[in-house]
């Protein structure tokens, strides 16, 4: 069996990154063939450096690598996609760190995952144009658990198998998904849906081209009733959604300014 070449080449989102010695920093990475890994630029803090504005958060990269004993080596990088002009509005920056925060905790190292690149990518893409970044993260949040295999059950009671038809529903965290009025859970915090709500969860998970029409947007329960599976499966609440709720409170609503006509 053959070892792998020793320099390779992929596209990679970065998620994150730390300062390592002077002027080395390690970078979190989501590769479209690799999945997530870890690689080191060298020298990339130097006011000279070459990968100088190239290796941003969430900038899409054309990255070059040379394979290391513990870390794999950045030798190159070209900006395949640019974010930082539309992630420096505070509305964007928030929602964008939701979304990596969410690919960053739930998808394991080099585990190869194309459908969960192509969703934070086209996501990312379509934050630049949102005139409320935060609506996306709902459908976002039930795409990346059904990509992963966590979708919450919907088109039926989870534990009845009874068909909603215009009921009413309540989000089953335990049982993995809504569950009718006779199968609802019975804690104090469990979250009720109506009808309509029961029908935009439905539609918020759904694919393209599927026998159920697409929904962007969500309801305010169903923005809390997946806000909650997403916890569950997690174990916790992303650091970054506490991003939002402070722009939220201040009532900006996230909802970004029109440009001003020069």
């Amino acid at each position: 069996m053959s070892s792998p070449e020793r320099t390779y080449k992929t596209r990679a989102i970065v998620l994150r990154g730390r300062n390592l010695g002077e002027a080395d920093r390690i970078y979190t990475l989501f590769g479209e063939r690799s999945g997530k890994f870890d690689a080191i630029a060298k020298g990339v803090r130097r006011t000279k450096s070459h990968f100088s504005g190239r290796l941003e958060f969430a900038s899409e990269v054309a990255l070059g690598l040379h394979r290391g004993r513990n870390l794999d080596v950045i030798t190159s990088a070209e900006i395949f996609r640019p974010r930082w002009p539309a992630i420096v509005d505070p509305a964007v920056f928030a929602t964008a760190h939701v979304l990596v925060e969410l690919i960053d905790a739930f998808c394991e190292p080099e585990l190869a995952l194309p459908e969960v690149y192509a969703l934070l990518r086209g996501a990312l893409g379509a934050l630049e144009d949102a005139s409320d970044p935060a609506t996306l993260v709902p459908r976002f949040q039930l795409r990346l658990l059904g990509i992963l295999g966590f979708a919450p059950e919907t088109a039926a009671c989870v534990r009845c198998a009874l068909a909603f038809a215009g009921r009413s529903g309540w989000a089953d965290l335990e049982a993995g998904g809504i569950a009718c009025e006779n199968c609802r859970p019975h804690q104090a915090d469990a979250l009720a849906l109506e009808p309509a709500d029961v029908l935009n969860f439905q539609a918020l998970g759904a694919e393209r081209g599927g026998p159920v029409r697409p929904a962007l947007g969500a309801t305010p329960a169903t923005a809390r009733a997946v806000d909650a599976f997403v916890n569950y499966h997690l174990g916790k609440r992303p650091k970054s959604s506490k991003l939002l709720d402070d722009l939220a409170s201040t009532g900006a609503h996230m909802r970004r300014r029109a440009p001003v006509a020069g």
